[in-house]
């Protein structure tokens, strides 16, 4: 059976906006640039997304499905709290360093002047995230009978804080510092005494 030339296409213009972001760095992208980026007429962009919002929520429910599928893995294949969060952590991070233009979504700058409901979105992302390291470090108690000395939640807060602050720096270095660089090394000593 043939492959839909649908989802094809519609899988060509999402890549080619990926592209976008992550080679016009600070620049906003128009439907009549990615039209002619892709080779197509804007018109022919519209019949495979009724938006340019719909578009970047293609991206969006990328980045979620790469990212939580991935941390699924983790929860199942790992069983000690602080090396899940390590794992997460870092899979977030080479996820950024492997998709630069994504990282101007999670950053928030490629969404400067789009619908609202895309920052709501992103939003959501790193709640969710978060939300994902108060479980594992709250159910450390349960599990391991270990607790750390800061709360759950300000703890979670300081991981989405570093991931955070990994990605925009990312960004705002035309994607020169790498957001796994010096990880390892970072999260043993975020780590130390845990």
């Amino acid at each position: 059976m043939s492959e839909n030339p649908k989802s094809n296409r519609r899988q060509q213009i999402l890549e080619c906006l990926a592209h976008m972001l992550e080679t016009s760095p600070g620049q906003r992208i128009t439907t009549a640039k990615l039209a002619a980026e892709v080779g197509f007429s804007e018109a022919a962009l519209y019949r495979h997304f009724p938006s340019k919002a719909r578009m970047f929520e293609g991206l969006i429910e990328y980045i979620e499905e790469s990212i939580f599928s991935r941390i699924n893995l983790i929860m199942t294949e790992q069983k000690e709290a602080l090396t899940r969060c390590h794992h997460i952590l870092h899979v977030v991070l080479v996820f950024a360093e492997r998709n630069p233009g994504m990282c101007r979504i999670l950053a928030g700058d490629a969404l400067v002047g789009e619908n609202e409901r895309l920052r709501i979105r992103v939003h959501q992302f790193f709640e969710k995230l978060e939300t994902q390291f108060k479980q594992i470090i709250r159910e450390r108690k349960l599990r391991e009978g270990k607790a750390f000395s800061i709360n759950e939640s300000a703890l979670a807060n300081i991981l989405m804080a570093y991931c955070e602050g990994k990605i925009n720096q990312y960004v705002r270095s035309g994607f020169e510092k790498k957001p796994s660089e010096s990880f390892n090394e970072q999260w043993q000593f975020l780590m130390q005494d845990r």
